[in-house]
């Protein structure tokens, strides 16, 4: 029996897109192979879970507190909000994540409820895109792993901040290393279906 697989489209909001209160450069260009992700999943009944920093005003990542970002994705915000060209079905499963002003959250799996929703619907290969490569998209990565899954980078729909030039190739790497396994979108969307099968890549 094939391994039932779901997509977690991490962090993809407006203030990590060009033109927001931390933009992630080309952020937005990912939006376009993620949407032909969503729209395979979907058609196959599998889950699409996105995930949403959500922080309150003066949450500790922010540099009013020390933190290393301006203030951004506050909850109730514009810039909190999913791009209107992302495809978030009405109905979507939204995991709201780093909502505690004193604890720093990348992962989405960190505090929130997302492994075991995925566990009850009987996922075992999770397929992880979005924003950034270096910070949120790795620590969920990494803990989903932790957390059991067979955990997929898809490759090409992944961005990074790079406050250093190398830090989203370090953090490819580090996932790698940790037991991820790398997929470009066109051969994720072969596979759906059962078309073809996804082999893994580095």
């Amino acid at each position: 029996m094939r391994a039932k697989r779901a997509l977690v489209v991490v962090d993809i909001q407006k203030d990590f897109c060009p033109g927001g209160a931390l933009p992630v450069r080309e952020g937005d260009k990912v939006i376009g192979p993620i949407n032909a992700l969503i729209n395979a999943f979907e058609s196959e009944s599998l889950p699409v879970v996105f995930t949403r920093d959500w922080h309150p005003r003066d949450h500790c990542s922010f540099k009013s507190r020390g933190g290393t970002w301006p203030p951004h994705a506050v909850r109730g915000t514009d810039g909190a909000k999913f791009p209107s060209t992302l495809h978030v079905s009405r109905g979507a499963t939204i995991i709201s994540k780093a909502m505690q002003k004193d604890v720093e959250a990348y992962s989405g799996f960190q505090g929130t409820d997302l492994s075991a929703r995925l566990k009850s619907m009987a996922v075992s290969e999770v397929y992880v895109a979005g924003l950034a490569t270096d910070y949120c998209v790795k620590r969920t990565v990494v803990d989903g792993i932790g957390e059991g899954f067979a955990v997929f980078l898809v490759s090409d729909c992944v961005r990074g901040v790079n406050l250093r030039r190398t830090d989203s190739a370090t953090a490819f790497r580090e996932m790698v290393a940790r037991g991820a396994r790398t997929v470009p979108s066109k051969q994720l969307l072969k596979s759906l279906g059962g078309r073809a099968a996804v082999s893994s890549s580095s």
